[in-house]
């Protein structure tokens, strides 16, 4: 289905390989194409599903990245963990097409799942992305001071994505200052994320990307319901009345964004 709004939007993460669009996947993505939303970006969760979304990334709309994602880490012993890292290094000296990142990675101390363990692996995903170069899709919940000290550590210089940013001004200008961009979606179009507009109108709309995370993170006023892609314009529409400017402005500057970091 073509595009019949006036701007092209990129979903910078949206889990569409998940069992929630197994049965109506291009429905979804035609749904949200004729909503204006162009590209689609699905992180990787656990090694089990690199090999279907390489297969995604060979379309033209779509993007993936390759990770493991701190929430599935203890669902297998950690010698089964050291074979994904390994076959994930081996994934990423491919350079397949499509493959633009490495995640979704990083660290959650709310999460019932050893931390140790969460930062051995996080390390080890951080070190192959800087060998590879590739940039980032991080997960980082009440973790930025653990997050920081690893990109400090390894001295982290390829940028990424802070999925679902959150958090504090003072913690936006921190990965801003490491060349990272904000991912927003669902959070800033409920009255309570008060706190994350004003951190992104702090760094400015340069610093931003768009996201649903879907099917998760839902939109105001659509609680309880699976989130999808089309949802996008959304975030676009609360962000255009943060600036004060034109809905096809932010789409321009967050896809453009998204594209210079990852294409």
């Amino acid at each position: 289905m073509a595009n019949t709004a006036p701007y092209a939007l990129i979903d910078s993460h949206c889990h569409l390989d998940l069992s929630a669009f197994a049965h109506d996947f291009n429905a979804v993505v035609a749904s949200a194409k004729s909503l204006g939303v162009t590209r689609f970006h699905i992180p990787g969760t656990t090694a089990k599903r690199w090999q279907p979304l390489t297969h995604l990334a060979a379309r033209d709309d779509i993007d993936v990245s390759l990770g493991l994602h701190p929430y599935f880490l203890s669902e297998q012993p950690k010698s089964q963990l050291e074979r994904s890292l390994d076959e994930l290094d081996t994934q990423l000296d491919k350079h397949l097409p499509g493959v633009v990142a490495v995640g979704e990675c990083g660290l959650d101390t709310v999460i019932d799942v050893d931390l140790q363990l969460q930062e051995t692996i996080f390390a080890r995903q951080l070190d192959l992305a800087k060998q590879h170069r590739y940039p980032l899709v991080l997960h980082a919940r009440k973790s930025h001071h653990l997050i920081h000290q690893h990109l400090s550590a390894q001295r982290f210089a390829h940028g990424g994505v802070i999925h679902a940013f959150s958090g504090s001004v003072d913690v936006a200008k921190q990965y801003v200052d490491r060349n990272f961009v904000l991912g927003i979606g669902g959070t800033i179009t409920y009255p309570r994320g008060y706190r994350t507009r004003e951190a992104v109108k702090a760094v400015g709309l340069a610093h931003v990307v768009l996201e649903t995370d879907s099917p998760d993170m839902p939109i105001n006023g659509y609680q309880g319901q699976r989130n999808t892609p089309e949802r996008l314009p959304l975030v676009m529409h609360t962000l255009a009345e943060l600036f004060d400017i034109e809905p096809a402005e932010v789409a321009r500057v967050t896809s453009a964004n998204y594209l210079r970091l990852f294409h």
